[in-house]
């Protein structure tokens, strides 16, 4: 309450100001000069103050975009848990739901006891901060130029947004437990350390890699240690045929997942526009509107182009591809959403679209089962954005950013290849048993849709 006192009076004072001056004018005009003066006098001495109070201003609006945009972020774990929901069908329908608040709440301690250091205390150009947890000042002595509590939390939330995009891909055939274990280690050491790589000022951000909000930092990263769960663990019982033709699982509800990304979106504006990172000058506050509005650009864009190529190529409109556009031109626009134009911003979102119609069917001929499409439009969606950054800014270069990509996607697929392996031999897999009952059943023991089921069986 104080902090917002003060910008009351602040605003009290600038109105007296205003004031003042006009008194002083009027006097000017009257009486001549010297009777303007001791008014004149009087606006310059209270305006002095204002001026000294004008760092505590940044401070507030820096403050208020992280929790602002912070608190968007967070509200992606809904989304993720309502497009999970829907695409997963109903006898997971619980699994899915419950692995989502766990994701968030892993993600929540752990990035506060190792990770929010190991991504930015101490790193200096190395690889990784301390392992330490992170203490929030007492604040009277929190200073800077935002508060220490604030930036923690917005980062954190990014750190949660990486394991919700594993979650989706290995659905429908993973035990809660070890899936649990897999995601303390990447939000608490994988996604830190290669977080800090750039982000931390390690040695990436000191060959000039530039990731605005994530493309590959979150988006990648997550979509790597998906992939490398997807080949470790194997496909669905009955996804695929013996001669590698692919079965369709339809997913328990499309207005579930519709609403899911439309979550997303309204997420994504936090994500991107919180990046920026400050809201204490005019510049800053037209580069928020600026990102907010490409972002939007990008994610339509992506949608369109989706629905326009997969009715070209199948002659009908695949909800679930429409969806998922909308997701791949968001993470293709998040490497870079300031510098991009409109159309540029339609451009990199459109080609997102349409990565998905392409690598959709291409992992179903590999043989790779991603349950909710999220390899496509998180992985290979989080690469074209990143790659596409020097094309709108200058400042960045082509072979730089493929060494970020090629070095940060090298050690998140072989150590999670190592993790999942390891999860494997003591017991990731749910059996053929578990699987056909359903994971709610098998594994939580309550289902979500009770009246779609007898004595254990979907009618």
């Amino acid at each position: 309450m104080t902090r917002i006192s003060t910008l009351l009076a602040r605003a009290a004072t600038v109105g007296t100001v205003l004031a003042l001056s006009a008194a002083a004018a009027y006097a000017q005009s009257e009486t001549g000069a010297d009777a303007a003066a001791p008014a004149a006098s009087a606006a310059e001495a209270v305006a002095t103050p204002a001026a000294a109070d004008a760092p505590n201003v940044a401070y507030i609006f820096n403050t208020l975009l992280f929790l602002m945009s912070g608190f968007l972020v967070m509200f992606m774990a809904a989304g993720f848990a309502m497009l999970e929901a829907g695409l997963v069908r109903s006898k997971n329908v619980s699994m899915q739901c419950l692995k989502n608040i766990a994701i968030y709440s892993i993600a929540s301690l752990m990035f506060w006891l190792i990770g929010y250091n190991l991504m930015y205390e101490g790193v200096d150009g190395g690889y990784f901060g301390t392992f330490s947890w992170k203490v929030i000042p007492d604040p009277a002595e929190d200073s800077g130029d935002y508060a220490a509590a604030s930036d923690f939390f917005f980062q954190l939330v990014f750190c949660a947004t990486t394991a919700s995009i594993v979650s989706g891909t290995v659905a429908e055939r993973v035990r809660l437990w070890p899936f649990m274990i897999f995601t303390a280690i990447l939000t608490g050491i994988l996604y830190p350390i290669t977080g800090s790589w750039e982000w931390g000022t390690g040695w990436l951000d000191q060959m000039g890699f530039s990731d605005f909000a994530g493309s590959t930092l979150v988006h990648s990263v997550g979509g790597w240690a998906a992939l490398a769960g997807a080949i470790v663990i194997g496909a669905r019982t009955g996804k695929f045929g013996p001669h590698g033709e692919a079965h369709a699982m339809p997913g328990s509800s499309m207005p579930l997942a519709t609403l899911g990304v439309f979550i997303l979106w309204l997420g994504w504006f936090g994500f991107n526009g919180g990046s920026q990172l400050a809201l204490g000058t005019l510049e800053d506050a037209s580069s928020v509107a600026r990102i907010f509005v490409n972002t939007n650009t990008a994610a339509a864009a992506g949608v369109i182009a989706a629905m326009i190529l997969t009715q070209v190529l199948y002659k009908k409109v695949d909800i679930t591809i429409a969806l998922n556009g909308a997701i791949a031109g968001l993470v293709s626009i998040t490497a870079e959403p300031l510098t991009p134009t409109l159309l540029s911003a339609a451009l990199i979102g459109g080609i997102g679209g349409v990565i998905v119609v392409v690598f959709v069917p291409l992992l179903d001929r590999m043989r790779i089962d991603d349950v909710v499409g999220a390899i496509p439009a998180h992985l290979i969606a989080g690469i074209w954005g990143t790659m596409a950054v020097p094309i709108t800014n200058g400042e960045a270069s082509f072979g730089v950013q493929l060494v970020g990509v090629v070095s940060i996607g090298a050690f998140i697929f072989i150590v999670s290849t190592v993790l999942w392996t390891i999860l494997k031999v003591i017991g990731l897999r749910a059996s053929p048993a578990e699987e056909a009952m359903g994971l709610d059943q098998a594994e939580i023991g309550v289902v979500a849709y009770p009246e779609f089921h007898v004595s254990g069986q979907r009618v």
